[in-house]
């Protein structure tokens, strides 16, 4: 403390000088309208230089975190972009592979006017029937692919049983293989079913397409049914139990088509003639 009061004694002279010059300049801008204009600007300048340097380094400060942002945006943009891309190619591909393997086909347009999803036997009522030439096992299919096959007519409505339903056996097998097995539904999603009956020493990965295989009177091969989601075994572990994808979402299906001139009834009645005769039996 003897310090500092031997410090300001000493430095009285300095500490005159500093307060006049600071009672001067107070009179000068205070009293003089030029001078004072030209505090204000400069002081104004210098005000915001510092602002802006500040600003400058701030920002440069922040760039790091607004990099990580707009990667960690790019990143999620990208996610969509390909997850968009993949229901685009695989919607143009389901539609035109039904396109195609229907032409020469009489095809009969029907819209839903009743349907479940969630039952154990689920039914799809349909507004044509009869007066429209619909019969039962007919094959029903829509732009995506196989819905089911008709079960009951009346003139002007028919019930049709789709791929939801545990009664249901669809003739299916590999694209671009000839091992073939049957579908079946075990009531566990309305997204997916079961494809059985492919021999373990078939050539089976996951996103394989599984489509008809033109084996019965009601679809002809190669439309498209579903993809291959998951590969197991079956009970006796001679074939593979393949988790089958639907390529048709039964939840939002409004429209459907049903092929009317598929069926052979020349073959149809042979083949009824030979099991008749208990051939092996």
């Amino acid at each position: 403390m003897r310090a500092l009061i031997d410090l300001l004694i000493q430095g009285k002279h300095w500490f005159v000088f500093l307060l006049l010059e600071a009672v001067s300049l107070l009179f000068l801008f205070s009293y003089n309208g030029y001078q004072r204009s030209v505090y204000f600007t400069t002081a104004n300048g210098v005000v915001g230089n510092v602002y802006s340097a500040i600003s400058s380094v701030t920002s440069y400060m922040d760039l790091q975190t607004a990099n990580r942002r707009l990667e960690s945006e790019n990143q999620r943009l990208y996610r969509e972009v390909e997850s968009m891309k993949k229901k685009m190619a695989e919607a143009s591909l389901d539609t035109a592979a039904v396109c195609d393997e229907l032409v020469g086909y009489n095809i009969v347009s029907a819209q839903i006017v009743k349907a479940t999803v969630h039952k154990a036997n689920n039914l799809i009522t349909i507004n044509k029937g009869e007066a429209d030439g619909i019969r039962p096992e007919m094959g029903v299919v829509c732009s995506r692919g196989v819905v089911g096959v008709i079960y009951m007519t009346s003139r002007h409505y028919s019930i049709v049983i789709p791929l939801l339903n545990t009664n249901s056996k669809v003739s299916c097998r590999l694209r671009n293989s000839e091992y073939f097995g049957t579908l079946t539904w075990h009531r566990a999603t309305p997204y997916s079913t079961y494809a059985t009956g492919i021999p373990r020493h078939a050539k089976v990965k996951k996103r394989d397409i599984v489509e008809t295989n033109g084996f019965s009177d009601i679809f002809p091969p190669g439309i498209p049914i579903g993809l291959v989601a998951g590969i197991g075994d079956s009970e006796d572990g001679l074939s593979y139990l393949l988790t089958v994808k639907l390529f048709t979402d039964f939840s939002t299906l409004r429209e459907v088509s049903i092929i009317t001139n598929y069926s052979q009834p020349e073959r149809k009645e042979l083949e009824e003639k030979a099991d008749s005769l208990n051939v092996g039996e």
